[in-house]
């Protein structure tokens, strides 16, 4: 059993803070374990993603601190690690390749997980203008293979300034544009790093019609005669 997974079984039967002071340095090592593990995954996605390119791990992993202000679940600990790897790191906009692990297993992912207003508004504006691009890319046989589906909260109606006829209503729909896979922590000792950059791989292409939606400006400057 990895650290990672060793500590996390632990914190699940005891997440109180007392449990865990007294357990500091096994978080330590599981932590140090998970940032090397994400600094591997990115070189391996830097192979053929750019966007990551520079991006170091702690800029990417989310803290194991819970903010329990408006929560009725108080306990003070995540009862997992995850890092988003895309460029700015966790705070980062863009579609990128999420990583989270739990006791028993973990799942993989990215796209764009409630993007802003002007964000959703983009893509959906890149779905209208060519939505053969990602029906081609969701049913790529890697993709259907690796991730099943596209995934992400839809609207009940049409969104604004889209007819409920609209031939892409389908996708238009979305809200989130995101994709995930599930894996056993079997694989956290074995090769996980080629594991994960496989699948990250094949998500590749969703995340950059994403970004290209992301990036478009509708106030492209005026050439002047």
């Amino acid at each position: 059993m990895s650290k990672i997974t060793s500590f996390l079984t632990e914190l699940n039967h005891n997440n109180n803070r007392e449990w865990f002071h007294s357990h500091k340095s096994e978080y330590e090592q599981a932590r140090k374990e998970f940032i090397d593990l994400v600094n591997a995954t990115i070189q391996a996605i830097g192979l053929f993603d750019a966007q990551v390119h520079g991006l170091q791990a702690k800029a990417s992993i989310f803290r194991l601190y819970r903010d329990v202000r408006f929560s009725k679940d108080k306990r003070p600990y995540k009862t997992h690690f995850g890092a988003y790897m895309a460029e700015g790191g966790r705070k980062s906009s863009k579609a990128g390749y999420y990583l989270h692990i739990e006791a028993n297993g973990g799942f993989l992912g990215g796209g764009l997980f409630r993007p802003a207003p002007d964000a959703l508004k983009k893509v959906r504006m890149q779905i209208d203008y060519n939505a053969t691009q990602l029906r081609e890319i969701l049913k790529e046989p890697t993709f259907v293979d690796t991730y099943g589906k596209m995934q992400g909260e839809q609207l009940k109606t049409s969104p604004r300034d889209f007819s409920a006829d609209h031939h892409d209503i389908d996708l238009l729909r979305y809200k989130d544009f995101f994709a995930s896979h599930a894996f056993n922590a079997s694989i956290l000792e074995n090769d996980a790093i080629a594991y994960f950059s496989t699948r990250f791989q094949h998500l590749k292409p969703l995340n950059d019609y994403l970004n290209q939606a992301i990036a478009f400006d509708e106030e492209e400057p005026q050439i002047q005669f």
